[in-house]
C-alpha cells in the first residue's frame, strides 16, 4: 500500500486472491488499493515513467497493470492527454447503487442457504472491525470498515464472480465518494447500522438480510446526493492531501 500517514485504511478491494501473482498483478493492486485510499486523487494523471519508477518497476508491466484498471473501468484513456484515475459524479450515483444492490443481494441469498460456519464468522469479525473503526472517529477508517462489512457478506456466498464484481464495486464507490464531495462522509453509528446484514445473515434470514441491504444501500445514495435529508449524524474529513510518493513493490 503507498504511505498514506495512517493505517491502511481496510483490505477490501485487495482481496482478490491469486495464488501466485505476478508482477503486473502486484501493480495493479498497488494502484487500485492507492485509488481507493485517495493516494490517487480522483481526475489526477497516471504518470507512467514517475509512477513505475516510485514501484520500482520497468514501464511494460506497469503499462498492462494500469491498462487492466481501464478495462475495470477504474482508470480513463483520454486520446491526447494519457490516462487518468476514473470520477464519478452524481448523475452516476443511482445505476452505481443499483450494480452494488443486485450483486450484494444475489450473493446474501446464495450465503444464507450455502455459507459454512467459517464464512458467516468472517462477516461477524468484519463487522466487529467495524465497531472498533467506529472507535476511532477517523472517517476513512470507518468508511473503509463499512465497505468490507459488505465485500465479507458477497466473499461469503463463495461465488467468485460476484466476489470479482464487488471489488471493483467498492473502489468505485470510494471514487463516487471523493468525486461527489469535499469531505469524506459516513455514518457516525456505521457498526449500529450494520449489525441487522450480520445478524440476518447468522439468523439465515434470506428475505431479511436482502431487505436490510437495500435500506443500508438506500441510505448511502440519501447522504451522497442530498446529505442534509439523512437525518442522521456522521463523521466528515477532507479529502486526502494530493497523492504521495508510491512505496516500491516488494518482487
Amino acid at each position: 500500500m503507498p504511505s498514506t500517514g495512517r493505517p491502511a485504511p481496510g483490505a477490501a478491494p485487495a482481496l482478490s486472491p491469486v495464488t501466485r501473482p505476478s508482477t503486473v498483478d502486484l501493480i495493479t493492486a498497488e494502484l487500485r488499493n492507492a485509488i481507493y485510499s485517495g493516494a490517487l486523487r480522483v481526475g489526477s494523471p497516471i504518470r507512467e515513467v514517475e509512477m513505475a519508477g516510485q514501484l520500482g518497476v520497468s514501464r511494460g508491466p506497469f503499462r498492462e497493470a494500469a491498462q487492466r484498471l481501464v478495462s475495470e473501468g477504474l482508470v480513463v484513456a483520454t486520446p491526447g492527454r494519457g490516462l487518468s484515475v476514473r470520477t464519478i459524479g452524481k448523475d452516476r450515483i443511482r445505476p452505481l447503487y443499483a450494480a452494488r444492490t443486485v450483486v450484494e443481494t444475489s450473493a446474501a441469498r446464495i450465503a444464507v442457504a450455502e455459507a459454512g460456519d467459517e464464512q458467516v464468522a468472517s462477516v461477524r469479525a468484519a463487522h466487529d472491525a467495524l465497531v472498533r473503526a467506529d472507535a476511532t472517529h477517523d472517517a476513512l477508517q470507518v468508511g473503509a470498515a463499512d465497505l468490507n462489512v459488505h465485500w465479507a457478506l458477497v466473499a461469503a456466498s463463495g461465488n467468485p464472480w460476484l466476489l470479482r464484481w464487488m471489488t471493483t464495486l467498492i473502489v468505485e464507490v470510494r471514487i463516487a465518494s471523493f468525486t461527489v464531495s469535499e469531505e469524506y462522509v459516513v455514518r457516525k453509528d456505521a457498526a449500529e447500522s450494520h449489525a441487522p446484514l450480520v445478524e440476518r445473515l447468522e439468523a439465515r434470514d434470506a428475505d431479511g438480510l436482502d431487505a436490510a441491504i437495500r435500506a443500508n444501500l438506500d441510505d448511502a445514495v440519501t447522504r451522497l446526493l442530498t446529505p442534509e435529508a439523512a437525518g442522521v449524524e456522521t463523521l466528515e474529513e477532507p479529502r486526502p492531501l494530493p497523492a504521495p510518493r508510491l512505496d516500491p513493490i516488494d518482487l
